[in-house]
């Protein structure tokens, strides 16, 4: 068989099975590539548009039959385990990087990768912007990424799990960002520093039913990174109530905040209806990330205690 024939025969494998897809990949097919490839040591951007003429293409490379069973032994793993191909291959790629990943974080695909890569956000920053914080960090991947983008600021990676920050650590030394990019230990801002210029956020938000609706391969993560529920409401929405309420302490007179919410757009607008936020374009439409200056979220709660006067730009302590 060739590669591309071990590749469609795991599609059907895994379309057969009704496995879940969504971390990191979006079918069959491309779940199957990833799986193929990285099992018989070939690169995961190989093309696979099996070229007729082209015996030397990776899709019509000869794959000897005694690695056949090396390459079932993985989609016998996904499909018994339900678990994140990620978590098989220990390796996730994010607009193009590759990061480290285990179960002890969710696998990471946020949309705010993207628009850091294309520069979406770039228009809300200026030459002050130095400080930025990437909160609920998870393995670390946005802070990574924001490093790479922006050479002249300095990230704060944060999280409540000290085993996601063990699984940031490796990849913040995986990209020889250890001089860039501080580690915490925060429950939401409780403990971050400041103040920030930029605040990027992939916090829990899925609510109570979806919650309980999702299939094994999101169970397999833990739920302390997508429930949103964690003070006993059911609208996905409890770390970003207290966290919309704090920002602005931790935020300069210009700062803004990038926040994914997934699909839970309405959910968000019935809980800050009057709250002034910029919708962002992303390959998934308008409904998945939203922006907020540090003005806005002063006129959503100007009697907050926690909203001391913001330093000028760029004094971050």
């Amino acid at each position: 068989m060739t590669v591309l024939e071990l590749i469609k025969a795991g599609e059907r494998q895994l379309l057969d099975a009704g496995v879940a897809f969504g971390h990191g990949t979006t079918n069959a097919f491309d779940e199957a590539a990833w799986l193929v490839l990285w099992q018989l040591g070939l690169p995961l951007d190989s093309a696979l548009d099996d070229p007729q003429n082209d015996q030397n293409s990776v899709a019509n490379q000869a794959v000897p039959h005694d690695i056949h069973a090396q390459v079932a032994t993985i989609f016998i793993a996904r499909i018994t385990s339900r678990k994140p191909a990620a978590y098989l291959t220990r390796e996730a790629w994010l607009q193009g990087v590759p990061f480290y990943v285990d179960e002890r974080v969710i696998v990471p695909r946020s949309f705010i990768a993207e628009l850091l890569m294309n520069g979406s956000i770039d228009y809300w920053l200026t030459e002050s912007t130095k400080q930025v914080l990437d909160l609920c960090t998870g393995n670390g991947s946005l802070a990574v990424l924001a490093a790479m983008v922006y050479p002249d600021v300095s990230v704060d990676a944060c999280d409540i799990s000290l085993d996601a920050l063990d699984v940031a650590r490796i990849n913040v030394d995986k990209h020889g960002l250890q001089q860039r990019i501080t580690l915490l230990a925060s429950d939401g801002l409780a403990s971050v520093r400041g103040p920030y210029d930029l605040i990027v956020c992939n916090p829990p938000y899925v609510n109570a039913a979806s919650m309980a609706a999702l299939p094994p391969e999101y169970h397999a993560e833990p739920a302390l990174a997508l429930d949103g529920n964690s003070l006993g409401g059911v609208d996905g929405m409890d770390f970003i109530r207290q966290l919309l309420v704090d920002a602005p302490a931790h935020m300069s007179k210009n700062a803004v905040l990038v926040l994914e919410i997934g699909n839970e757009r309405e959910h968000f607008e019935d809980a800050f209806p009057h709250l002034q936020a910029v919708w962002l374009e992303t390959s998934a439409g308008e409904d998945q990330v939203l922006l907020v200056t540090r003005e806005a979220l002063f006129e959503l709660f100007p009697l907050s205690p926690f909203l001391p006067a913001a330093k000028p730009d760029g004094l971050g302590e």
